[in-house]
């Protein structure tokens, strides 16, 4: 539709060995919603092998590099970990962290974290306030590859800290039985909606979790319709905390455009992202703001479907949702630096890898290339990225722990009724006092 849209250098292998031989274990956040935490990733945080232990791993002294992972992506990153070791004659080990942003800043507290963690990217702010992460030196050929976007999220206070492998937003998903042709605008998917509930094919016109605490996350593409957001940026075009700009004539726009979809039946209170994903499952919803972590339960529900980016307003308000980053860290105490340097900045930008990752999780790439291959054959994950081009990267700085609350409970009063042109700029009150 209508969105516009180097390596590190090796110093020999003789180099890399010392380092790996001379390295010991060492020192080194939906609260915010990473990935697991809105629903967008609920597979990543179960305990591996049906485990119940939520303990975090504890580092191997036998092993030169140590990399931290969901249990999902676990299995293919040893593979290329193994390969890795082979190629530089080290221990190369992948542990799975069932909450690896906590567990990681824990254990490195204590001199026992690993080298490399994965993980979302709004983590980001928390991590280098913090003191665990460190710089990648990532050449320009390199960082070229990767979607805009993409690069845009792994950087704060203009260094970069991450090497990214893939991302996720929302869309709209479409019941082609129940609404065969695409509305052309946010009005007309409503209208054809009621349609189908008036006449008793439908319970509800369109389903976006909302839930009795509000879901800032699913209320942002309509907060952002007309330019609006939650925060501005600095002159580094970083965002700026001190800048909150819920009660910009932008935002209250966007959020008026939630008090008609409530209006309307289209945002509902009582519908939570489980609700929201039972009702389309079962054929009675015919349209789905989500993203790609519903696909499995779509599909496998049988529902015939197509995903295209959510439709304009019929006044030219465009909602873009949020984009979630998922990449490679490196320990600001990692054992092995330039092993964990190594192995992000010269394996994780692969095609290959890059495959890999997404045959593991179901994310578009990150890296073009790969994006590029996938979406020849995958018209969701091509809808998805084209949904996701021009997408703000989730603010990754630390004052996003003061807005998820204050702003969920917020849109939950737009939708119940209170006048967005009051209840945002109350919400950005609590917001400052928060971050004050």
């Amino acid at each position: 539709m209508k969105r516009t849209k180097g390596v590190l250098a090796v110093t020999g292998i003789a180099a890399l060995m010392l380092s790996a031989c001379g390295g010991e274990s060492s020192n080194p956040a939906e609260e915010e919603p990473s990935a697991a935490e809105t629903g967008q990733d609920s597979e990543e945080q179960q305990p591996a092998d049906g485990a119940e232990s939520t303990e975090a791993p504890v580092r191997d002294e036998n092993a030169d590099l140590v990399i931290w992972s969901d249990n999902v992506r676990a299995p293919v990153l040893q593979e290329y970990a193994d390969q890795f070791g082979q190629e530089f004659g080290i221990t190369a080990q992948v542990q799975v962290a069932t909450d690896v942003r906590q567990q990681f800043k824990d254990a490195t507290n204590v001199g026992e974290g690993p080298d490399i963690i994965v993980g979302a990217h709004d983590w980001l702010g928390e991590l280098v306030q913090d003191g665990t992460v460190a710089p990648i030196q990532m050449s320009s050929d390199v960082e070229s590859g990767f979607t805009p976007e993409s690069i845009e999220a792994t950087q704060f206070n203009g260094q970069t800290y991450g090497v990214p492998y893939s991302t996720e937003n929302l869309a709209l998903i479409r019941n082609t039985d129940m609404a065969p042709d695409l509305p052309a605008t946010m009005e007309d998917l409503v209208a054809k909606g009621k349609e189908l509930v008036d006449a008793g094919e439908a319970e509800a016109p369109m389903v976006t979790p909302v839930s009795q605490q509000g879901d800032a996350y699913h209320a942002f593409p309509y907060l952002s319709a007309y330019g609006g957001g939650i925060f501005g940026t600095n002159e580094d075009g970083g965002w700026d905390s001190q800048n909150v700009i819920l009660d910009s004539p932008e935002t209250i726009k966007g959020g008026e455009k939630i008090s008609m979809l409530a209006e309307q039946g289209a945002l509902n209170v009582s519908i939570d992202g489980t609700t929201a994903e039972a009702l389309f499952t079962a054929g009675d919803a015919p349209f789905f703001i989500t993203g790609p972590w519903s696909l499995p339960a779509i599909q496998d529900a049988g529902i015939n479907y197509e995903v295209s980016p959510i439709p304009e307003f019929e006044d030219g308000g465009d909602p873009i949702p949020f984009l979630g980053v998922q990449m490679f860290y490196v320990s600001a105490d990692a054992a092995n630096p330039t092993l964990a340097q190594e192995f992000v900045n010269n394996y994780v930008p692969t095609p290959d890898f890059q495959m890999a990752m997404f045959r593991a999780g179901g994310r578009p790439p990150a890296l073009q290339e790969t994006l590029d291959a996938v979406s020849a054959d995958n018209p969701d994950i091509e809808a998805f990225a084209e949904s996701g081009e021009g997408a703000q990267p989730m603010p990754n700085i630390p004052a996003m722990n003061a807005v998820w609350g204050p702003l969920g409970v917020a849109e939950v009063d737009i939708v119940e009724g209170a006048p967005a042109a009051e209840r945002l700029p109350s919400a950005q009150q609590e917001i400052v006092s928060n971050i004050e």
